[in-house]
């Protein structure tokens, strides 16, 4: 969905296709068929936007063969969607029974990582839209924190540096720009915007900035305008935000039945008590963290449904980071991807049946977010 801004910029609106399983190109291919064009029908609107998850597999094949790259474009055009980001967080195998924290997996030390990364770049300059400003490709913010040192961190300087010229030439050679955004999660060497502000003040900002993911700054409990403030302040363009929520529990002590419904063995899920005290998943938390105070774990829910009491979602913290960014005379940011890809792990009474289950999920919060933006002054164009 395309919407506009006061000021005349026009701020993209797409959900990030890593809620769906293919890591083949005929398996991307036929997401548009079964979900992508569904969901835009669903919507009511003649053009939807898909934040792609392209796995190492797919991008190969497209980077070694430009004609398939022509032949995505063109399946796209004939289903009204198109493409102005990619999420490149996963390398593969995110819908592995166990991902934990392979997904960090490679990290910032090595050329594998900024060789996707680079292939996804030139893959998104081919689908992008003529009349699009510009693409934004999402990425792990370095690494997992541990068994970080300065050597490594040295090393991951290096292939920011390399990544950033290899950006400027794929704009002088393709004509497009495309820019790549960290993303600060919990647990990981970046977890916060201050920190971002800090380890990522020497990148080049003309190719590289933040994608600012709601629910992780829900769940390390920062403030949304603050961290703007700040990432205005050190010069960090917000590349892309992801609009997300996290699980909120006021009472852990008295809600951990509740909770316990939430640990699955697929994703991580970080958990923050409010005043201190960290766990690396949910089930660690309820055997280790005191509950004295609230409770946020990076459980990735469904923008338009909130979970049943006691517990919570932290919508609110994406309202107002909604606010911050777009309720401004200027719009912060001209991507927005809807980032819910655990429908399918959620409690089992609470996950979508079959595939118009999940259509009409995905539909409901695109539906929700264009919401939101409309009333913060946008104009919606996609109707």
């Amino acid at each position: 969905m395309r919407l506009r801004h006061p000021d005349g910029s026009t701020v993209h609106v797409a959900y990030c296709t890593n809620v769906h399983p293919a890591e083949s190109l005929e398996g991307v291919l036929g997401q548009l068929a079964r979900f992508g064009e569904p969901v835009r029908e669903a919507l009511g609107v003649d053009r939807l936007g898909l934040g792609l998850w392209l796995a190492r597999d797919v991008a190969t094949a497209l980077v070694e063969d430009p004609v398939q790259v022509v032949r995505l474009r063109r399946e796209l055009a004939a289903r009204g969607l198109e493409v102005v980001t990619l999420n490149a967080f996963p390398y593969r195998g995110f819908h592995d029974p166990v991902v934990k924290r392979k997904v960090y997996v490679p990290d910032w030390t090595t050329h594998d990582r900024l060789r996707y990364t680079l292939d996804c770049a030139s893959v998104l300059a081919g689908l992008l839209p003529e009349d699009a400003a510009r693409g934004s490709v999402s990425t792990l913010p370095l690494a997992w924190r541990t068994d970080w040192d300065p050597a490594k961190a040295a090393e991951a300087r290096n292939r920011l540096g390399e990544l950033a010229e290899g950006l400027s030439k794929l704009a002088a050679s393709s004509g497009r720009t495309i820019r790549v955004a960290l993303e600060p999660e919990p647990g990981c060497v970046v977890e916060t915007i201050g920190q971002a502000c800090e380890e990522f003040a020497a990148l080049d900002h003309d190719w590289l900035g933040v994608c600012l993911d709601v629910c992780h700054l829900a769940v390390q409990f920062e403030d949304p305008a603050e961290a703007l403030a700040s990432l205005e302040s050190a010069g960090l363009p917000v590349v892309k935000t992801q609009a997300s929520c996290a699980l909120h529990v006021e009472d852990p002590a008295s809600a951990r039945e509740e909770l316990a419904a939430f640990h699955e063995e697929r994703f991580l899920h970080q958990t923050r008590e409010r005043g201190g005290g960290s766990c690396d998943d949910l089930d660690e938390a309820l055997a280790g963290l005191p509950g004295e105070d609230a409770w946020r774990v990076h459980f990735h829910l469904p923008l338009h449904a909130d979970p049943e009491p006691p517990l919570a979602s932290t919508s609110g913290v994406l309202n107002a980071t909604l606010e911050a960014l777009f309720g401004g005379e200027r719009a912060v940011t001209d991507h927005v991807e809807v980032e819910t890809y655990t429908w399918q792990v959620l409690p089992e009474d609470r996950r979508p049946q079959g595939d118009a289950g999940l259509v009409a999920g995905l539909a409901a919060e695109l539906a929700w977010t264009r919401d939101r933006l409309v009333a913060l002054g946008l104009e919606d164009l996609s109707r």
